[in-house]
C-alpha cells in the first residue's frame, strides 16, 4: 500500500476553488508536492494536465516509484474514455468516478420517484465504460460519492461483472449513507481498487448529524481497522489523502424524506449508526471552517496545510506501526 495526495482536500492551497486567487497548481508541482511531503503518489483531474508534457511526468513518477491515478466524473462512457486515454499515456492504472445524483448529504429528495430509473441509466453507462476500460487495459473505480449506498455499489459490481470495474473507498462518506464506515468497507472490500483516506467529526442537529472535516486521525474513522481489511483483500491498494470538504455535510437521518429512495435497512442498522454517530460527536459549538466563517484566503489556506501536515504525519505513523507489528509476527 502507498499513500498518495489528492487535490480535492485543499482545495485554496492548489488554486483550484472558485474563491481562489493562487494560481492553480499543475501537476508536475503536485508531483513535486507529494514527495516533499514523503508521499509516494497523486491523484490528478485530467484538468491538471493542461500544458503538461504527459510521457516526461509520467517518466518522473516511475523513476520516484509513485502511483499516478486519473480523477474524472460521471458515468458517460465517452468522456470516460477520454480518462482512459490520458490514464494509458500517464501510466495510470485507475481511472476514478463519481455518478452523482445526490446532493451532499446523501440527500436523494431532488431525485424523488426517479432514483430507481437514475441508477438504471448509471448501470447502462458504467457497463459500456468498464468495456472500454477492459480493452484500454485500465480499471474503472466508482466512488460513493456521499450519493450511492454499499448496497447500490454491490449491485453495479454484480451486475457489470468485470475485472476492469470496481469501487474506490471514501473512508469518511459512508456516513453519508447512514453506515459506519469499517462495516461498509468490510461490505465492498472485494471489490476495492482505490482509497480516498478522509476523517469526519460528527455534530448533532435536529435533523441528523453534521459531517465536519478535521485532520485524518482526530475524527470518527478508525483507520488502523480499515488498513487491516484492506491488507487481507487489496494489500497492493493505493491511498490518496483527501481531507473533507469546507463546507460540513448535513446528514438528514431524522428527516422521513430523507429514506423512500434508500434502500431498505434494518431498524438494528440504523440503530448502530446512530449509536456509532452518537458516541463520536463533538460537544455542542460552532462547528463551523473558517471559509464558513467567512476569514481571509490567506487563513484559509493556513487551516488547510496545518490539517494536511498533520494528516500526513498520523497516516505515515499508522503504516509504520503496522510494518512493525508484521515484522514481529513474521519473527
Amino acid at each position: 500500500m502507498k499513500l498518495g495526495l489528492a487535490v480535492y482536500g485543499t482545495t485554496f492551497m492548489m488554486g483550484i476553488h472558485p474563491q481562489s486567487t493562487r494560481r492553480r497548481i499543475t501537476a508536475s508541482q503536485l508531483l513535486e508536492q507529494a514527495a516533499e511531503l514523503g508521499l509516494q503518489g497523486i491523484e490528478l483531474p485530467i484538468s491538471l494536465l493542461e500544458g503538461e508534457n504527459i510521457g516526461s511526468l509520467a517518466l518522473r513518477a516511475r523513476e520516484s516509484g509513485q502511483y499516478l491515478v486519473v480523477a474524472s466524473g460521471g458515468y458517460d462512457p465517452k468522456p470516460l474514455s477520454q480518462a482512459f486515454e490520458a490514464a494509458l499515456q500517464l501510466g495510470a492504472p485507475i481511472v476514478r468516478t463519481v455518478v452523482g445524483g445526490a446532493d451532499f448529504g446523501g440527500d436523494r429528495r431532488k431525485l424523488a420517484g426517479r432514483w430507481t430509473s437514475f441508477l438504471d441509466e448509471v448501470l447502462s453507462g458504467l457497463g459500456e465504460a468498464a468495456q472500454a476500460a477492459e480493452k484500454a487495459g485500465v480499471t474503472l473505480a466508482v466512488e460513493n460519492h456521499q450519493d450511492l449506498a454499499s448496497e447500490e455499489l454491490l449491485w453495479l459490481c454484480e451486475e457489470i461483472n468485470s475485472p476492469s470495474f470496481g469501487i474506490t473507498l471514501d473512508t469518511g462518506n459512508p456516513l453519508a449513507t447512514a453506515e459506519e464506515p469499517v462495516s461498509f468497507a468490510r461490505r465492498i472490500a472485494p471489490h476495492l481498487k482505490h482509497v480516498h483516506l478522509k476523517d469526519y467529526w460528527t455534530h448533532l442537529s435536529d435533523e441528523g448529524y453534521r459531517l465536519v472535516r478535521c485532520p485524518l486521525g482526530q475524527g470518527v474513522v478508525d483507520f488502523p481497522a480499515l488498513f487491516h481489511i484492506f491488507e487481507s483483500y487489496c494489500p497492493e491498494v493505493n491511498m490518496s489523502m483527501e481531507l473533507g470538504a469546507l463546507e460540513a455535510r448535513h446528514t438528514r437521518v431524522l428527516c422521513e424524506d430523507y429514506w423512500p429512495e434508500y434502500p431498505l435497512r434494518s431498524a438494528a442498522q440504523l440503530a448502530g449508526v446512530l449509536r456509532f454517530v452518537n458516541a463520536n460527536a463533538r460537544p455542542v459549538g460552532d462547528w463551523r471552517t473558517p471559509y464558513e466563517k467567512g476569514a481571509p484566503e490567506d487563513d484559509i489556506i493556513a487551516y488547510e496545510q496545518r490539517q494536511l501536515l498533520t494528516s500526513v504525519a498520523y497516516m505515515r505513523g499508522v503504516v509504520e506501526a503496522r510494518a512493525s507489528a508484521q515484522k514481529r509476527v513474521g519473527s
